[in-house]
């Protein structure tokens, strides 16, 4: 009898564990699923924008780097699905990246990291004088201040710094900004949105993020955003000579997402100032990773 009694209760499964195996397999199930379907949204999505960057980059007038971040902490897109398919460096895309172009006042973005890198080592400091110029330099994209920071520190050493944290250099050459990548941009900018390296100084990233949410110049990615999502806020630096329009940007989105997006562009006969290509461009990459239906199909895309 207690043979018979031992053999029932080891055959017999207790009922609390049951029900906890049974909710971690369905939990894991569930996990399973959604790891998938994020899985599958983002491959489509990354194709897309490949074959969209690699259309509007044929010709060779123009270089594009994307690159996702993760979403605003408590935003509504703050969630496991979207972390899956658009936390940090999730869709990292790039087309004719790493061709040299020339950089116009985006190289002012490097002048702006070679400060903050400069006054954590105590070599700069803030002046009301330095301060005011530094606004203008980023918000009306004026040339006083970096003429005026390259005269003081050389040429030589703000090409070793860029070349020091791993961008393309020289940036410089002869006292002239005359060559820079798309990649290189959007790799500073991953910099200045995680706060590292030169922006690790939360006041000083906080303060040019909101000088470059201020630039007077918003006929680019702003405007292209703008056209599909009204609610996003894009912090940005442009830059424009002869027929040369640049625009690197980081963009939050309505819902919270957030990415890094730098736009090149010469020729097509533009003007200096001539920021619809960019525009388009900015529009179309927005429409492809975040719109309403994001990552649903394959599609061919034509040049805009």
């Amino acid at each position: 009898m207690t043979v018979g009694l031992l053999f029932w209760r080891s055959a017999s499964a207790d009922p609390v564990a049951g029900q906890q195996n049974q909710s971690k397999t369905a939990t894991a199930s569930s996990t399973n699923t959604v790891a998938t379907a994020a899985t599958k949204q983002r491959t489509i999505i990354t194709k897309n924008l490949q074959n969209y960057l690699k259309q509007v980059t044929a010709d060779g007038d123009a270089s594009v780097s994307f690159y996702s971040l993760a979403a605003t902490n408590n935003s509504a897109a703050d969630t496991t699905k979207n972390q899956l398919i658009y936390g940090d460096g999730k869709i990292n895309v790039e087309s004719n990246a790493t061709t040299s172009e020339t950089p116009a006042s985006t190289y002012k973005l490097f002048i702006a990291a070679y400060l903050f890198y400069l006054r954590q080592s105590g070599q700069f400091s803030w002046t009301s004088t330095n301060r005011s110029g530094f606004y203008q330099m980023i918000v009306n994209s004026s040339n006083d201040f970096p003429l005026s920071i390259r005269a003081e520190y050389g040429t030589a050493s703000i090409n070793a710094f860029i070349k020091s944290q791993g961008w393309t250099s020289p940036v410089f050459r002869n006292e002239e900004a005359t060559s820079t990548t798309s990649q290189s941009l959007r790799a500073l900018l991953q910099n200045l949105a995680a706060g590292t390296g030169a922006f690790s100084n939360a006041q000083d990233q906080q303060y040019l993020l909101s000088l470059m949410k201020k630039q007077i110049y918003r006929a680019g990615i702003p405007a292209g955003v703008a056209t599909v999502d009204q609610g996003a806020t894009v912090a940005d630096k442009v830059g424009f000579l002869d027929d040369v329009n640049n625009d690197a940007a980081i963009v939050t989105t309505s819902t919270g997402q957030r990415y890094i997006l730098v736009i090149m562009t010469h020729g097509h006969n533009q003007a200096t100032l001539d920021f619809s290509r960019i525009k388009a461009i900015a529009a179309r990459v927005q429409q492809i990773v975040y719109g309403t239906n994001a990552g649903t199909e394959l599609k061919n895309y034509s040049a805009d």
